[in-house]
């Protein structure tokens, strides 16, 4: 590929992945084979050689993520991508990745669960995982494509949003879109925002919990540096019986996130200031909307829709603004129900109708979304 060069490729959601890393600047992968992520691992063990990366297959998940974590503090951008149960067994090093503010990324191809479930089936049943995996308080970034070209684009974004605000990111796509084979378009190369994370002058002391972005060392530039997530202050020294400076610290790593909502949150808007009914869809779910829609419209019913890119932080303005005319909003997803409770949290004053389906990976289909688009606002699934 010629980076001078906008170029077509015929790509699976999984090769688009993998470009997109690599060309977002991710010189480390560690990982663990498992279905339906296996062919992310695959090409980054072909490419990221001839990119001067390493790539690293470890003996389990815990230590491909703990692998990452240490790349990164080496200073270099680092990913790994897992499935349901491989992405259960990273979440202990993933909030040492919160609390320590390392930059990396996650890619969670979901499958059916739980347990070891359909391995090879696709499923939606991660989205809390993804937000709440881990424990006590912090704020998770969570992308979702719905398309190969998405892949590639959320990718990159993906790492960019790492470098910002110095924390995990988690691509939360799936087994339908990691495996189709789509048309997608890369770039010339000047077109591609590339964000690297702030380094710190000679001066710099303070790395960690500031309420704007710390400056982050490398291991081997010279900077005297303790990495701990125990509670600790902005120097890194550990201190875990002051309360005044755990409330500083853990606030301030929510915060890098929370006031930043609005840039981080990203959605696809349809005719939200002018509909009857709205859908909120994310994922290889919301590709059957667009055709529900349209047979909708030839009904005269007016839709509204709002596809999440952003799982989290979770887009509150965006549903609230399609909850404000609409007579019930639908929710469809392959799980018994995740983001239907946040869409009914936020819009409270409407009817929230989920649309769900599990096993053997099939999708929802356009004719499903249609009909419970127009009956008559029942939540019986």
């Amino acid at each position: 590929m010629h980076e001078d060069e906008e170029k077509t490729y015929f790509w699976s959601g999984n090769e688009a992945c993998a470009e997109a890393a690599i060309i977002a600047g991710c010189r480390f992968f560690a990982g663990y084979p498992i279905s339906p992520a296996n062919e992310i691992a695959e090409l980054m063990a072909k490419k990221l050689p001839k990119a001067n990366g390493i790539f690293m297959q470890m003996e389990d998940e815990l230590a491909s993520i703990g692998a990452v974590m240490g790349a990164s503090w080496c200073g270099v951008k680092a990913m790994t991508a897992t499935s349901g149960p491989g992405f259960s067994l990273m979440q202990e090093t993933i909030g040492w990745g919160f609390m320590t503010e390392t930059p990396c990324v996650i890619v969670d191809v979901q499958r059916l669960g739980p347990g070891t479930g359909q391995a090879t089936k696709c499923g939606q049943g991660d989205v809390m995982q993804a937000r709440w995996g881990t424990h006590s308080d912090y704020m998770a970034i969570v992308l979702s494509p719905n398309s190969v070209q998405e892949t590639f684009e959320l990718t990159i974004r993906a790492f960019n949003l790492s470098e910002k605000y110095r924390t995990p990111v988690i691509l939360l796509t799936d087994e339908t879109i990691a495996h189709v084979r789509e048309r997608i378009t890369v770039p010339k190369k000047e077109r591609i925002e590339i964000i690297d994370r702030k380094k710190p002058t000679p001066k710099d002391r303070r790395f960690f919990g500031l309420e704007d972005i710390a400056p982050m060392p490398a291991v081997g530039e010279g900077f005297n540096v303790a990495v701990t997530a125990s509670t600790h202050n902005e120097y890194g020294i550990r201190f875990t019986a002051d309360p005044l400076i755990h409330r500083r610290l853990v606030e301030n790593i929510n915060n890098k996130i929370r006031k930043n909502a609005s840039e981080i949150e990203d959605v696809e808007r349809y005719n939200v200031e002018d509909c009857q009914v709205g859908v909120v869809s994310y994922g290889c779910t919301s590709r059957g909307v667009y055709e529900a829609i349209k047979e909708v419209e030839k009904r005269g019913v007016k839709i509204g829709h709002i596809r999440l890119k952003t799982l989290w932080p979770f887009p509150e303005k965006a549903v609230r603004d399609l909850a404000k005319n609409s007579e019930k909003i639908i929710v469809p997803e392959m799980n018994l129900g995740q983001i239907f409770y946040e869409v009914k949290r936020v819009a409270c004053n409407v009817d929230v109708v989920p649309v769900n389906k599990i096993g053997g990976g099939e999708l929802i289909t356009p004719e499903e979304i249609f009909a419970k688009i127009l009956e008559g606002g029942s939540q019986d699934n």
